[in-house]
């Protein structure tokens, strides 16, 4: 999931984004409405989180162009006025939720998973395959009932790889989903991340490499492949 934070205070921006961060969210930030156009235009984003008060260009402005230009993201407004009428005001602009200052951190986050999963078809709180279970909302990775330590990277790459159902994921793709937006495309931390990822995993090997297009996670997992009988002397048992 890729959230947009947009806050002129500096230290409250920060804040909210570091938190995302910390719950394997990529964030980027801009600190005025027009800044947040500019990415909005340029990149996918599944949520805004948007302060109504903004320099440069207002957040109401903000929110009506997202909805003018049709961008794909849903919208969190933030304000200091909690009156039923701004409440309204900023629903009928085209906000998808609102939240009031001051707030406690752990409601921005169930609102901006409530709308990071709206912004997507629905999917089960676990996914599973090849003996993988993610359980996306509490954070929490195994393989086999074996409990997984995972970073936030590694576990956003896997829900990443799990999402995509067994379709190839490209460099560019896991970094559009995964990574904030200065991260660059000609940086190994995709590479380093995966190498991190698989031994994680363990044997064997969940994570196929298809060469020259990108990664994708195993049709079948140990308990099919057992099913089929060991490998014949010689004879590799997967791709790494």
């Amino acid at each position: 999931m890729r959230i947009l934070v947009v806050e002129d205070e500096e230290f409250l921006r920060e804040m909210i984004a570091e938190g995302l961060r910390r719950d394997a969210l990529a964030v980027d930030e801009a600190g005025d409405g027009l800044e947040a156009l500019r990415r909005l235009r340029l990149g996918e984003y599944d949520v805004l989180v948007l302060d109504r008060d903004l320099p440069g260009l207002h957040g109401d402005e903000v929110c009506r162009q997202v909805v003018r230009e049709r961008l794909l993201t849903r919208v969190l407004m933030l304000t200091a006025s909690g009156t039923v009428r701004d409440r309204v005001e900023g629903l009928g602009l085209g906000a998808d939720d609102y939240l009031t200052k001051p707030f406690a951190y752990d409601e921005l986050l169930a609102r901006v998973l409530a709308l990071g999963r709206r912004a997507h078809p629905a999917l089960p709180p676990v996914l599973e395959r090849a003996g993988i279970a993610l359980d996306t909302a509490r954070r929490a990775a195994s393989r086999d009932g074996h409990r997984l330590a995972l970073s936030r990277k590694e576990f956003a790459v896997l829900e990443a790889l799990l999402r995509a159902e067994g379709a190839v994921l490209s460099s560019d793709d896991l970094i559009e989903r995964v990574w904030e937006e200065d991260t660059g495309y000609r940086t190994n931390a995709v590479r380093v991340t995966l190498s991190k990822l698989r031994a994680k995993l363990g044997e064997p090997p969940l994570i196929e490499t298809v060469p020259g297009e990108g990664y994708r996670i195993a049709a079948a997992g140990p308990a099919a492949r057992s099913a089929a009988g060991p490998a014949a002397p010689g004879q590799s048992s997967g791709p790494r």
